[in-house]
Order: structure tokens, then sequence, then C-alpha cells
């Protein structure tokens, strides 16, 4: 057990209520000389710590030890920094761990993560790391929408400094160059002024709105009571696509592509269900995801002869978003069939210069794999290759049934019945018409009765795969595809494959050593859990009357949360390694959301959201435990 554990227990309530008057910049740069001994403008308990007497204005001294208190220290002397105050709190020095990181997301982190595409913010809305740096910035607006294109072009020429150029966009219309950021919906406030419809971004390099993130974080707004932010999101959801087509996997031009997994029905669902929305506005949205449904994911390119649907992307581009280097074993070998460099080779295809069909081949499959969200994993391995667009999935075609079911419902209790697309009555029958259908489909091509586990169907080559992955939850979150025999026999099976010390693992070790030992980390694949999966795992669980098992993982999942914030200066990670219940994550691209200097002021997303939603669900008297950090093996869960 770590030591600033039983700091916690011995603070007394009137030390901690205690305002403290410093000289904030002095003492921050005092602490760091004496607790920061690696010099990573972090305390963390990789320091060589030592007590530090912090000095008020008055030359009175305060005890203050451990890596978690010297952490919290530093991290409230920034804040006052920062805002230009001389006052801290001390029991925010001293605050337990859970109540920290749950305060911390809910009075700091939504807004630091929250954004609005305008003229106001545009210059914070225009970054982006994951491209290299050029001299104009461009911005895409669509053409359709002539008051935004003015708007934007206006805010352009009023800005010269950001240097930026306006490119109205015909929908339908995909970029190869010059990439930049696609606008989303604007509105007027209270006094008329024009304002971007807000948003929150994943943080870290992820400085945009993403497709199925929007889904967990909106989960954990509406618990923080911030429903007004969720509901902005749906209806930058339904901007985009009545002006881009889809659901963008995230507002990039180089993102137009391709979409990701579809969460829109549910989100309205959250929405609604939170209260104080209107009928009109609940129409429009299913309107919205109705057309996403039939345009996106029941087309041709997605649609298959199996009546189920797969992920794709359209497009022969390169990603550009991706680090430098990350596809050097596939483009080296084509540059010198080409007798190229490997950047005259990436100009030349992303123009369309060049053609290539094993390129070709192998970046439609990377659209795929990118659609899915799961970007990237050895799920859709085949014979040494990655196959994800020839491959029906457990999840896109659970969200389906989803989306048909959630239509039903509302259809027949919100609207009576009488509710029309494009100038056609639908009715709830025709929607549970569907849902059956798909659910059949789904018990014949992609349920393994033997397993007991649902899996990926390869409908190229008409095999279900074996390889075990946390989507396989999906079918029990998203309504009754299982009865209650099977359905909690299949939650036992998918656990014994992976549970894991700090939750569940994205994919089961034993498939990951399917595709051979000696293969580099995909990060979506073992030991990595990801926050989306424990959401859907603790509804799909609580579906089947597993409240206890709920309950054992939602711990395990908060715990390791906990325990790496209160270790690492107050850390909450894009993913966490769940079988060492570590944020320190080398896979692919690293682990975003842990690079900062002295406070993180954004936490990540849907890993807040995951913290936000698990303290709810969490059975009360589990709290004190989770409190005094005790670890989910020293707890007997009855």
């Amino acid at each position: 057990m770590y030591e600033w554990f039983f700091l916690i227990l011995t603070i007394s309530t009137s030390q901690a209520q205690q305002q403290v008057t410093v000289d904030a910049k002095q003492q921050m740069s005092l602490l760091l000389k004496t607790s920061d001994t690696d010099r990573d403008r972090k305390i963390t308990v990789l320091d060589r710590n030592t007590i530090f007497w912090l000095e008020d204005n008055e030359k009175k001294k305060r005890e203050v030890s451990g890596a978690y208190h010297l952490s919290n220290l530093l991290q409230e002397l920034k804040l006052a920094s920062d805002a230009g105050k001389n006052q801290i709190l001390a029991e925010r020095i001293f605050e337990n761990p859970v109540t920290r990181i749950s305060r911390s997301i809910r009075e700091l982190y939504w807004d630091g993560l929250t954004r609005r595409v305008d003229a106001e913010n545009l210059a914070q809305a225009l970054p982006d790391s994951k491209l290299p740096k050029s001299e104009w910035r461009y911005v895409y607006v669509p053409a359709a929408d002539t008051m935004a294109v003015d708007y934007f072009t206006k805010a352009a020429s009023a800005t010269p400094s950001l240097k930026i150029k306006v490119v109205p966009l015909e929908k339908g219309k995909e970029i190869s160059s010059n990439h930049g950021l696609l606008t989303l919906a604007l509105e007027k406030d209270k006094e008329g002024r024009i304002r971007g419809v807000p948003f929150v971004v994943p943080g870290g390099r992820f400085n945009e709105m993403y497709g199925w993130d929007s889904y967990f974080e909106a989960l954990g707004l509406i618990v923080d009571e911030r429903r007004d932010l969720a509901r902005a999101m749906v209806n930058n959801f339904v901007y985009q696509i009545e002006n881009y087509g889809k659901i963008l996997n995230a507002n990039r031009s180089y993102y137009l592509n391709r979409s990701q997994p579809p969460f829109l029905t549910s989100m309205i669902s959250a929405v609604y269900a939170s209260g104080g929305e209107s009928k009109p506005w609940l129409e429009k949205s299913l309107r919205a995801a109705m057309k996403e449904y039939f345009e996106v994911w029941m087309n041709p390119d997605r649609l298959t002869e199996t009546g189920l649907s797969r992920y794709f992307g359209s497009g022969k581009s390169i990603p550009p978003e991706v680090e430098k280097g990350h596809f050097d074993y596939i483009l080296k070998p084509a540059a010198r069939k080409h007798k190229v460099s490997v950047a005259e080779l990436t100009r030349r295809y992303n123009a369309g210069l060049l053609e290539d069909p094993e390129l070709d081949e192998f970046f439609s499959q990377d659209r795929a794999v990118r659609e899915s969200g799961h970007d990237t994993t050895y799920r859709w391995r085949v014979d040494g290759k990655d196959r994800a667009a020839d491959f029906v999935t457990v999840d896109l075609n659970s969200l389906l049934y989803k989306f048909e079911v959630d239509f039903a419902r509302f259809i027949q209790r919100e609207f009576n019945d009488q509710f029309s697309y494009e100038g056609r009555k639908m009715t709830s029958a025709e929607w549970r018409e569907r849902a059956e259908k798909r659910k059949a489909a789904m018990l014949k091509f992609l349920w393994d009765p033997e397993r007991q586990i649902f899996f990926d169907y390869n409908f190229k080559r008409g095999q279900r795969s074996k390889y075990v992955s946390a989507t396989a939850f999906y079918p029990l979150w998203a309504g009754e595809i299982l009865d209650k025999i099977a359905g909690q026999a299949s939650i036992a099976a998918l656990l014994k494959e992976l549970e894991e010390p700090g939750g569940i693992a994205s994919t089961a070790r034993t498939s990951l050593e399917q595709v051979g030992r000696g293969q580099h980390l995909r990060q979506w694949d073992h030991p990595n859990g990801w926050a989306p999966h424990q959401m859907i795992a603790w509804e799909a669980i609580k579906n089947y009357g597993q409240v206890q098992t709920a309950d054992r993982l939602i711990y395990k999942w908060i715990y390791t949360i906990t325990r790496n914030a209160a270790n690492f200066n107050g850390t909450v990670p894009e993913k966490t390694d769940v079988v060492l219940r570590s944020h320190r994550v080398f896979a692919e691209y690293g682990n975003v959301g842990t690079e900062f200097s002295y406070i993180t002021k954004e936490g990540f997303g849907w890993m807040n959201a995951s913290y936000q939603v698990g303290l709810k669900l969490l059975t009360p008297k589990w709290r004190k435990d989770l409190e005094d950090l005790r670890p989910p093996e020293w707890i007997e869960f009855k």
C-alpha cells in the first residue's frame, strides 16, 4: 500500500478546512526544487519525495508529505498562480483521491475539453498536432450553409494573423490535400450573437469532435448535470449528417471518408431521458438518425449479402493523421517498386497520380479499421493481413439493432405511430421487424453456441472469427438478442477470457497469441482496457441482473484510475494496462492524457465519463472501500 493512503487517514478536519494565503509562484518554485526530483514538472511516486513546509504570507509553516499530497499542493498552487490568486484551500491538498478526481472532472475537466467553432474560438479550435505546420490554415464550410460561409469568411478577414483560408465544401466531396477544420453548427445566444454550438473533445492530440467518443462523454456530462452540453453535441451530429452526409470520424477534412461506430439513437435517448427536450427536437434528431441509418450503414458499400453491415471507408488516400513512420512497412516497399522516395510516393498516391492496386486494397482495409474506432487491433488479421472490411462485426450490428429498437420505441411511445421520414410513414411495427431480421442474422452468423460468445464473421470466406473481443458485450447491452439463460452464460464465458485485475481487457490474451508472438503491440488489444468497453460491459451485465458482478468490474476500473491519478500527479489517461493496472502503456501511439506539466485541466474525455458513470452505478456500500483505496482482491464481493 502506498504511503499517501495512510496520510489521508491522519489529516484532521480542522487542518484540512483552513484557507492558506501564500505566494503561489514562489511556493511552487520551491516545491518543484525539493520534490520534483526527476524534473518532469510533476510530482509522482517515482520522485524521491521529502517533507515540504508550505509557508504562508505570515511566515507560518504547514507540513505536507507523501507523493499524493505534494502533487495536490503543486496542482493547487498552479491553479492559484494561473488565476492570479494568492489563496489555496488546505482541504484540497488533503482531499480524498476519489472525491478529488470526481470533483476535478465536474468542475475543471469538462470545461477544459469544451470547444466551439466560431470567430471567437477559432484560435483554439484550429490547432491540429497530428499534422505538420503549414503556411495557411484551411477552414471548410458546407457550401449549402450560406450563412456559415459568409460568417466564417468575415471571421477570417477579421483575424489575418491566423492566416485562414475559408473553402466552401460541396456535400460528398473529399479532400486529399490542404487538410483543415470542418465547421459545425452555429446558433444565436440570448443577445443575438452568433456562436458555435459547443462540443467536447477527447483531449491531448485530439482537438476536434469525435464520433463515438461523444456518446460516452455525453453520459458523463449528464451525470454531472451538464445535459445542455450533451444536447449540443447531438445537435452538432444532426448538422454533420445534414451537411457532410454522415457523423464523421471527427471534424477534420481528412476524416470525410469515414464515420465511426453509430451511437446516435442511444445518445438521443440519454439526452431525452434526462428531461427538458421538446418533441420537435426529438423528431428532428430521429430523422437525422434515420438518414444516417439508411444512407451510411445500409448503403451498398456497407450492407452485405448476409443482411448485416460492415465498417468501410471510401477514397484512396493515405491517412495523414498517423504519426510519422506509421505506414513505412507498407510504403517503403511500394516506393522501391515505383523507384521514388516515400514522400514522393505519398504525394503522388494522394493526388491520384500513381496507380497501385495493392496500396488501394491495404488502405481500404485500413479505413475500415479506423471507422470501427478500434485502430488498431489484430482482431481482423487473416493470413498475416488486416482485413477489417471483410467482416460483418458484432459491435456495428448490435448498434444498428439498437437503432431499430430505439426507432420502434420512440415512434410508438412518443409519436403514437405517427412519424414520417422523407414523405413516407414509419411505423413501430416496421422497425421491430427490421430488428428481428437483424437479430436472426446475428444469431446465425455471429453467435457461437458452443463457446457462448458472439464473434465477427468473415463474409468473404464464410467463416466465423475465433478472436475474442470485448465488443461481444455489445449484443447483451443492446437489447434482448439473447434470453436470460444464454445471456448469463455468455457473460460468464466472456469474463473468463477478458476479466483482468484492472477491468475488462479489449481482447483476450489467448486470441492475441493466436496471431503469433513477436508482433508489435496494438493499442486495442490485450492487455489494454478502454473506457467504452467497460461502460458497455457494466450495462450489459446489469441488463442480465448480475449487479454484484457489475460492481466488481466497476470497482476494478475506478480503483485503477484512482490509484494512477493519486500516484502520478492526477493523470487520467486515454486507456490503461488492465493487467498491471497502469497508465504506462507503450503500444503504438503511447497514451494520450499523460503528457502535461504541473496539472491536467482536461483528463481524457471518455475516461472522465467512465469515472463519473461508474461512481453513480457502483453500489454505495463499496464507496468507502474505494475511498480507502482497498485493492479489489482485498474485498470479498458477496
